[in-house]
């Protein structure tokens, strides 16, 4: 099983269900992932962290703070935490992420080109009963297939030795690499339109997409996690809670244009989700099965 994420425009453009024909728009159809009565990720779920590669300690925080703002209830609103509440509408009840383990690979042991089977040798250090691992691989790591069809992926480990089926995610720092596919709408885009890119919410457009892509894959992966649960299309190729709806961040989003978003005062940078310790964050629109619509929290 394999379930890539890529967040590029072109994409967006692709899959958008509103299309111009002969100068008038289509009418929309109503947008259905549909339940394949398989496992889904819920009640409390260890989320352990692999950092391949160098991450400095303020980029390894903001994607921890971001992992604990999904089910932090005192932030601000709009919050993270409401934004992640949508999965809770999703069969079987809510899903509370918590941060686990950490583990910092930062000699690049298996180097800085990784295929498929390292990043699941990587993720196979933590392989416990209801928890996801995420790989996470720094800005000059090379791994198959990243900037050319995907910009992070989700798994299973299969069962071995008595050990349980588990999920994991990878997510790379397209910094250096893709910024224009993977951290868009922070960076230009590689194809379509040609907007100007927002202000990273945390002043680093690497990560600020990174968190883009987290958000993706983990509602991807708590909704989908052994690809029979909730998704439309192919099981090979599935639009899950997220990637449905690739492109939208707010109010009024089409090909090109990410929606309305808001905007901070101080530094000018844009967001739509508050989290804990003073954080921002942009995070993607998400299929609610309640409404059959992609859901933005502005």
């Amino acid at each position: 099983m394999s379930l890539i994420y890529c967040n590029a425009i072109v994409f967006f453009t692709v899959l958008c269900l509103s299309l111009v024909a002969e100068g008038a728009l289509v009418q929309q159809q109503p947008l259905v992932l549909k339940y394949h009565n398989g496992e889904l990720l819920k009640g409390r779920i260890t989320v352990n962290l692999v950092w391949y590669g160098v991450f400095t300690p303020i980029q390894r925080s903001i994607i921890v703070d971001f992992i604990e703002s999904l089910n932090s209830p005192k932030a601000p609103l709009p919050s993270a935490a409401t934004w992640w509440g949508t999965t809770e509408k999703y069969k079987g009840g809510s899903s509370a992420l918590v941060v686990g383990k950490q583990y910092l690979h930062e000699t690049y042991s298996l180097g800085k080109i990784l295929r498929s089977s390292h990043l699941l040798a990587l993720a196979s250090k933590f392989n416990e009963l209801n928890s996801i691992t995420i790989v996470l691989t720094a800005k000059d790591v090379a791994v198959d297939g990243f900037c050319v069809n995907r910009c992070g992926t989700h798994r299973a480990i299969r069962p071995v030795g008595g050990k349980p089926r588990t999920a994991y995610i990878w997510v790379g720092n397209p910094e250096t690499q893709c910024p224009g596919q993977c951290a868009w709408p922070f960076h230009q885009p590689m194809y379509g339109p040609q907007t100007p890119p927002l202000v990273a919410p945390n002043g680093d457009v690497g990560v600020d997409g990174m968190i883009i892509n987290l958000a993706t894959l983990l509602a991807g992966t708590v909704t989908n996690p052994f690809n029979n649960g909730y998704f439309q299309g192919p099981a090979t190729a599935p639009l899950e809670a997220v990637s449905a709806c690739t492109g939208s961040f707010g109010s009024g989003a089409y090909p090109g244009y990410p929606g309305r978003v808001l905007v901070d005062k101080t530094t000018g940078a844009s967001y739509n989700a508050n989290g804990v310790n003073g954080r921002k964050y942009l995070v993607p629109a998400m299929w609610d099965p309640q409404s059959s619509a992609c859901k933005t929290l502005i």
